[in-house]
């Protein structure tokens, strides 16, 4: 059974975890909040510093129970996202066996994550926000579980180029849209903030942003494009994500191709 859990909680339990989850959360901590503060995501930092963010661990991600364990903990995210702070987000780290650290390239991985959240999405019981697209070709779309849309974040242990898409474990992040209430392009402190978090990620990545990196809202960004970055400035011609497609799946209803 997945547990929601904290920083304040794993600093005080991590030795009585799998080794292999000890090291996710270490390398997690090392790598966020560095000592000469060099990580990109300044609200990830500070959210991870003041215990804002929460974290679970899940299966090996091909597997149905990594699926399950997704799922349930996203539904008890979602009831308490807003009680834990402004700069709150889900961090799931993933068992990652030895097979794939040794032979799952960038692309391998961007496969596997598009196929968590369609497999995730297949078990959602509540309907999708009217607000929100279910056609990611819309401006206005976003991920969304259980009611509550989000912005995934995706880093494996195969990126090299792109540093802050590059974690030992593959990790996929999730941050509810509340986040992005003030951290947006009609705020001052969204605009200071969006150029602050491009300076330190060009100096960390060492090579240029990704074009993708857009605004939520506007209308010629498209969210999904930056769930998963590639370690070169390509993207998928298409979405690999359908809505329709799951639900109708989980009904046992077939697809002609």
């Amino acid at each position: 059974m997945a547990e929601l859990t904290s920083k304040v909680w794993l600093d005080e339990h991590l030795n009585d975890l799998p080794n292999w989850q000890q090291d996710a959360f270490r390398q997690f901590g090392s790598m966020i909040a560095d000592a000469d503060n060099k990580y990109p995501c300044i609200p990830g930092r500070h959210g991870f510093l003041t215990n804002n963010l929460r974290f679970g661990f899940a299966n090996d991600p091909r597997d149905e129970q990594a699926i399950s364990e997704v799922s349930q903990l996203l539904k008890e995210y979602g009831g308490c996202a807003r009680d834990t702070g402004k700069y709150a987000s889900l961090v799931i780290f993933f068992k990652t066996p030895e097979e794939m650290l040794n032979d799952f390239r960038v692309a391998d991985y961007e496969q596997l994550f598009w196929s968590v959240l369609s497999r995730v999405s297949a078990k959602d019981e509540t309907p999708w926000p009217e607000a929100i697209s279910t056609d990611p070709s819309h401006h206005s779309w976003e991920f969304c579980f259980d009611g509550q849309p989000y912005f995934a974040f995706c880093s494996t242990p195969s990126h090299e180029a792109r540093k802050s898409r590059m974690s030992p474990h593959f990790l996929i992040a999730f941050q509810p849209r509340f986040v992005f209430e003030e951290i947006n392009d009609s705020t001052p402190f969204g605009r200071n903030m969006k150029k602050l978090i491009r300076q330190k990620l060009v100096e960390y990545d060492g090579i240029p942003a990704h074009p993708s990196l857009k605004w939520y809202g506007q209308e010629d960004n498209h969210e999904w494009k930056q769930y998963f970055l590639r370690d070169d400035e390509s993207v998928p011609s298409k979405c690999p994500f359908t809505y329709m497609k799951n639900k109708f799946k989980s009904l046992g209803i077939k697809f002609h191709k």
